[in-house]
């Protein structure tokens, strides 16, 4: 068995520090890359991609809206026309620096809000895959496990990452619950470190209400600006290991 660790990185800004890049990169195998509209600036992109080599982290964009102030998890109604070119240029951004490293990128994965629309609204998944298929179709398109979005990714020949999150609680229809509600977020590491295993071992998780949800797990997302992020990061990485699974980039497991 093998799965990749994911973790949403480079997401400081000018004077601002988020996140604890520089120790989560020494558990993960995937880093996704801030590309300057939710979070992240040219600086620390280039920084980030580094890190990322510097480690044998494989890198992918990390595309939200375009909404600093908000971090990318406001709602913004988007043309389609909007949608395609949006993922289009962020995906281009983080590619100058990964080729100026001599990195190619591995995957794309759309950042808060609007990584949660596209599970929702197809018209709106079918540009943002069709985007980063017109940069490169043999990116891997990270997206939520069981979704539509999957679905349609793989309808449209779009190598597709079935995702989980480690520190995040489901709702019963497989998607996550709101980060509005009491109990969205986990932070006890040793909790998190016992669902990823059942997620990988048992195909599944328990949903907030209890029930039973079915999960596909290519990658298991790790968020690095969890105040916890390096002790979930480790414990989850040792977890699995001790169970025999090999941690490998998703480019090694999806095809």
């Amino acid at each position: 068995m093998k799965v990749d660790l994911n973790s949403d990185l480079g997401e400081s800004f000018g004077r601002y520090k988020l996140g604890l890049d520089e120790e989560v990169m020494k558990y993960i195998t995937s880093a996704n890359i801030a590309t300057g509209w939710h979070a992240g600036d040219p600086l620390v992109m280039r920084k980030t991609v580094k890190l990322a080599k510097e480690n044998g982290v494989a890198v992918g964009a990390h595309p939200g809206y375009p909404d600093l102030m908000g971090f990318g998890r406001r709602y913004l109604k988007l043309s389609p026309e909007e949608a395609r070119n949006y993922i289009l240029y962020q995906i281009g951004a983080l590619y100058a620096f990964a080729k100026a490293e001599d990195l190619r990128l591995q995957h794309v994965k759309p950042h808060g809000a609007l990584y949660n629309v596209l599970v929702k609204e197809e018209e709106l998944a079918r540009e943002v895959i069709g985007g980063i298929a017109d940069f490169d179709r043999n990116l891997i398109f990270v997206t939520l496990s069981g979704s539509r979005a999957a679905e349609i990714a793989e309808e449209m020949g779009v190598k597709v990452a079935h995702e989980v999150f480690a520190d995040r609680a489901y709702n019963p229809d497989g998607t996550l619950v709101s980060r509005s509600k009491t109990g969205a977020v986990i932070d006890d590491a040793e909790e998190i470190a016992e669902r990823v295993v059942s997620m990988v071992k048992d195909g599944g998780v328990r949903a907030i209400n209890g029930e039973w949800v079915e999960l596909k797990v290519d990658t298991i997302c790790v968020h690095g600006d969890n105040p916890k992020a390096v002790e979930i990061a480790s414990m989850v990485r040792q977890a699995l290991e001790d169970e025999g699974v090999r941690i490998v980039p998703m480019g090694e497991i999806v095809r």
